[in-house]
């Protein structure tokens, strides 16, 4: 059984949750503050974790930098861009705005935590494309895709984490093992380069750039050849 920790200080939601992801056959456990958030995390290790914003004690934004290898959906009521997209680059893998749907978040949390158990060289798939580490080739709806090395690797990171934001210094650090060649100045290049790529085989703009801060992966349906 896969084990949920529900961080919030409000008891209502904690009582749903609690009820709600019991039938679903997750084990919950609760912290109901920033503090005892952390303390359960020193003893266990949950499969993931649902955590709110405004928590007494260490808030959540502090919870969430001292979280590592555990995914986590991030509950908040606040609903602006800049909070979610700050919290997607501080390392959530999800955001969820308050009140939600008990069906929608738990097909989230069940999506999360399939993404995190997969083998580092099982194929991932998102939409139309599907990446193949251990082959490291990338296909659109089953046809292949040539991309250069940098571009498979800036692949490789935004389709591990669709939809979240990736700064350009993150791209840059995460991807420097397998292309030590690219560059601040290249790296917009390398990804337009991507992008046009996955256009050109789909018909659908993939990479989204967030103004002033960085990049992600997305469905569009929109034809913007």
């Amino acid at each position: 059984m896969k084990t949920v920790l529900v961080v919030d200080d409000d008891i209502h939601i904690s009582k749903m949750l609690d009820e709600a992801l019991g039938r679903d056959g997750y084990i919950v456990l609760h912290a109901y503050s920033g503090t005892e958030a952390l303390m359960v995390l020193e003893k266990t290790r949950p499969d993931i974790v649902l955590l709110d914003l405004m928590l007494p004690g260490t808030s959540g934004e502090e919870v969430l930098s001292h979280i590592s290898g555990i995914p986590v959906i991030v509950l908040s009521a606040k609903a602006d861009a800049r909070s979610k997209v700050e919290l997607l680059t501080g390392g959530a893998q999800d955001y969820v705005t308050k009140p939600f749907d008990l069906k929608e978040l738990s097909a989230r949390i069940s999506l999360r935590i399939k993404e995190s158990s997969l083998s580092p060289d099982s194929p991932i798939s998102y939409d139309l494309i599907t990446l193949d580490p251990l082959a490291r080739a990338v296909s659109v709806s089953g046809a292949p895709v040539k991309l250069t090395r940098t571009e498979y690797a800036i692949l490789k990171l935004l389709i591990k984490r669709p939809k979240q934001v990736f700064t350009k210094t993150q791209i840059l650090d995460k991807i420097s093992a397998d292309t030590p060649d690219c560059t601040d100045s290249s790296l917009k290049i390398h990804i337009s380069n991507l992008r046009k790529k996955l256009r050109d085989a789909s018909g659908k703009d993939y990479i989204e750039a967030i103004w002033g801060i960085g990049f992600k992966l997305e469905a569009d349906d929109k034809n913007k050849k």
